[in-house]
């Protein structure tokens, strides 16, 4: 019995030896576990995930960076040696329980307050980790590049590409609507709400502010959260602000309205353009991105020609009392939202690049999405037993820090801890843009892009004040005059047009059910006179004197009065707010959208240009080369005195700048890493917006004065940016980085 017990014991001690020597080799071994893991996940054979038929095809080698079946061998082989490695350690080399995870050892707070060596030696190992982690890092995008090309080469370009190729392009279009809407609506908002010239202004401008944000906000959170799952809130937030812009009644509130809906769609253009280009290859990446700015042309007919079909109806209204009033042009702003609702439906149903999977490290969801890719292609070409060949593909070392909130941390606390450090990694993002790598090119694009965008921006919008300021030329040489006249016991049931009349003396006169256009009373006094149920426009009484007169139903409001004097004289009944009326001008409203709707179908010219030639002569070549003959067109602009004239030569310069707008797009895309594209992008296009703003304001104060100083603003900005463009890297032929 004693004999028994003793063996019972010494087998426990055994045991228990045993098992703490299990223990130590274990921890030993999970700090090299943790820096290999990356690695050792790519490496696996995701055969699970083949057809049944799979196995009568045979093992190929991993000669393209092992990511076909067949390397599954070398990584078990590879685990095994490394398992070897770890045999023989001291016990003085075992790693503290829990200091992989980044608790220190009790004793291990003495050494960094005496600032000793061991302190010294652990800041430098931490230094030395980072900078190896950063070149393996690089090491792995490079390596994803190379192998992302070869199996976007294997998916083949067909039904996939070009079902994206429509559902971005919805996103597109809702973006070239949003840059029309204001501009269509603002003569009918300005007089249903009554705006002055500041608040025109504002409203004019506030679509590019609101842009601007949301192309640097959108663009830092695509390369970090998704470009499809971006997407899709920006345009939400377009479509709902929008619709509400549509409604709303005040200034204050349709501006706020209008800040939003442009934060939303400013998303579209950086991200459309990232997330198509991760779908394409390389022999096809130019050409189509450049078919893909079509879009923004249809957007710009569509806004033009909803425009010119419903604002002019002045029937297509209702008001509740005098309170609420939907016109025309808010039917009109409520149709604009249809591409950014039609975009999102059919965005839901497209997945997530398969490439910003693979650079966040999401193996399985990236490997899915491309054996989708090639599957839809081979199924539409009439190859549905062909099988997508990959197993594995690389994928990029992580480094971002995980943030352990806990089940006890409130709701809020854990939200604001994410927030935090999304935002830390959105900084770290835009910094790496402007880090010594990729600096010069940073530079040298916002310097392109600014002097683009102030030239096509201020142009444009410069043309149109042009006509505007032309007509009003013609008009007011049309003007009559009249001095000194007496008119007594009169009635005026008839409409006044283009008059000033001057030192004028009204005795009992009824102004009766009848509209002043661009009429001026200038000290002149109305005795005893009934104005009733009258409508006016541009209508301005100053320094006139009512004595007993009467106003009924009109909207002749204080601010239409200068400098007046009002004895004895009544206001019943006024209109509230600034009543529409269209009827006289439509021939005005229809040359609008007209001008508008040649001026966006003259770019298709040179949109099929660029698409044709974009992947035969570079990207650098058009982008110069267009610039150039943009430059020398703005000196044409000298020769346009006329309506027709001006018409032309907005026609030509949209035509030709086109093609170095989508050279600029293509070449941006491909200049920055996959999960820097959409940030520098998104910066780039911001930086567009804020130089939209100062050309449209720099040049819409020279309309009327003289034509010399935009045309040299415009072509000196061009050929600045035609020559920095020279300096900029092809990138014609090239994997996406």
């Amino acid at each position: 019995m004693e004999d028994g017990y003793q063996n019972r014991t010494a087998f426990m001690k055994g045991a228990k030896d045993i098992a703490k020597e299990v223990k130590r080799q274990a921890t030993k071994k999970v700090g090299r576990s943790v820096d290999r893991m990356s690695d050792e996940y790519s490496k696996r054979s995701y055969s699970r995930f083949e057809e049944d038929d799979d196995d009568d095809y045979p093992m190929q080698g991993g000669q393209d960076g092992g990511y076909y079946r067949g390397d599954s061998q070398a990584a078990n082989d590879d685990e095994g040696g490394h398992s070897d490695s770890t045999e023989g350690h001291d016990e003085d080399d075992e790693i503290y329980e829990g200091e992989y995870q980044g608790i220190p050892r009790a004793d291990s707070g003495k050494g960094s307050l005496a600032g000793g060596p061991e302190s010294v030696r652990a800041g430098a190992q931490q230094f030395r980790d980072v900078g190896v982690s950063e070149a393996e890092r690089k090491k792995d995008q490079e390596e994803l590049a190379q192998q992302y090309e070869t199996i976007l080469q294997e998916c083949g370009h067909g039904k996939f590409q070009w079902s994206l190729y429509f559902v971005l392009g919805l996103a597109l279009m809702a973006d070239g609507v949003e840059i029309f809407v204001v501009g269509f609506v603002l003569p009918s908002a300005e007089k249903d709400m009554c705006l002055s010239e500041p608040n025109k202004s504002m409203l004019g401008l506030i679509v590019y502010f609101g842009m601007m944000v949301g192309a640097f906000l959108w663009g830092a959170l695509a390369d970090r959260i998704g470009r499809r799952q971006s997407l899709l809130i920006s345009l939400s937030i377009n479509s709902v602000f929008s619709f509400f812009s549509s409604f709303v009644q005040g200034y204050s509130t349709f501006l706020f309205c209008r800040l939003l809906s442009g934060v939303g769609i400013g998303g579209s253009i950086p991200i459309v353009f990232s997330y198509y280009s991760e779908f394409l290859a390389q022999e096809k990446r130019g050409e189509h991105l450049s078919w893909l700015c079509m879009f923004w042309m249809i957007g710009g007919i569509y806004a033009s020609a909803m425009a010119w079909a419903i604002i002019p109806h002045y029937g297509w209204s209702f008001q509740m009392g005098s309170a609420y009033q939907f016109h025309s042009w808010r039917v009109f702003v409520l149709v604009c939202a249809f591409p950014s609702v039609a975009a999102i439906a059919a965005l839901s149903a497209m997945p997530e690049s398969p490439r910003f999977y693979l650079e966040n490290g999401k193996h399985d969801e990236g490997w899915m999405i491309l054996k989708q890719v090639h599957d839809t292609n081979m199924r539409a070409k009439g190859y549905p037993e062909r099988v997508f060949s990959v197993t594995t593909i690389k994928t990029v070392k992580q480094m971002d820090e995980l943030v352990d909130t806990g089940t006890d941390t409130p709701v809020w606390q854990r939200y604001r801890l994410k927030i935090m450090s999304l935002s830390r990694q959105i900084r770290n993002n835009i910094l790496a843009c402007f880090s010594p790598e990729y600096k010069r090119t940073t530079f040298m694009l916002m310097a392109v892009w600014f002097s683009m965008s102030f030239s096509y921006y201020g142009l444009t919008v410069w043309f149109p004040d042009m006509i505007k300021y032309i007509q009003k030329q013609e008009y007011e040489s049309r003007t009559k005059t009249f001095s000194k006249e007496q008119v007594q016991h009169v009635t005026f049931n008839f409409t006044l047009e283009n008059q000033v009349h001057r030192q004028g003396h009204y005795f009992n006169d009824r102004f009766h059910n009848l509209k002043l256009k661009s009429m001026v009373f200038e000290d002149s006094v109305f005795e005893e006179c009934y104005f009733e149920d009258i409508t006016s426009t541009h209508t301005i009484f100053r320094n006139c004197t009512f004595i007993a007169t009467l106003f009924y139903n009109t909207d002749l409001f204080k601010y239409r009065l200068v400098n007046c004097k009002l004895i004895n004289s009544t206001f019943i009944h006024n209109k509230e707010g600034c009543m529409l009326d269209f009827s006289d001008d439509f021939n005005n409203a229809y040359m609008i959208y007209f001008v508008s709707f040649l001026g966006t179908l003259a770019v298709l010219p040179g949109n099929i240009v660029s698409a044709l030639l974009m992947d035969k002569i570079g990207r650098l070549r058009m982008l110069a080369g267009s610039s150039v003959i943009s430059c020398v067109s703005c000196f044409f602009l000298m020769f346009g005195n006329s309506e027709s004239g001006m018409i032309a030569l907005l026609c030509l310069f949209g035509g030709i700048s086109i093609a170095s707008w989508n050279a600029l797009d293509v070449i941006t895309v491909e200049l920055y890493p996959s999960d820097k594209r959409t940030t520098a992008f998104g910066f780039l296009n911001a930086l567009c917006k804020l130089a939209a703003v100062l050309g449209i304001s720099i040049f819409q104060s020279f309309v009327g004065i003289t034509k010399a100083v935009p045309i040299l603003f415009a072509a000196g900005a061009l050929a600045a940016g035609s020559f920095l463009a020279t300096k900029l890297p092809e990138t014609r032929g090239q994997v996406l980085q």
